[in-house]
């Protein structure tokens, strides 16, 4: 498998999906945004985790991605 050099954690429905850059569906889907993380990090050691910011700016959109 590829070496990604960044795998995110965004809201899903059931909680929050781990996502590989350009992927059709989530890696991984956890409760909880800490697992989301623990688990994006179990896939993917050597990737940068981003996580997708829930703050409005303002400008009123979403800061897209933080690191964790």
């Amino acid at each position: 498998m590829p070496n990604h050099k960044e795998i995110f954690v965004e809201r899903h429905k059931q909680g929050y999906a781990v996502l590989r850059p350009n992927a059709g569906r989530a890696s991984a889907i956890e409760q909880t945004q800490a697992e989301a993380i623990d688990r994006a990090r179990e896939i993917a050691p050597n990737a940068q985790v981003l996580v997708e910011r829930q703050r409005h700016t303002s400008v009123g959109k979403p800061d897209q991605w933080r690191k964790p």
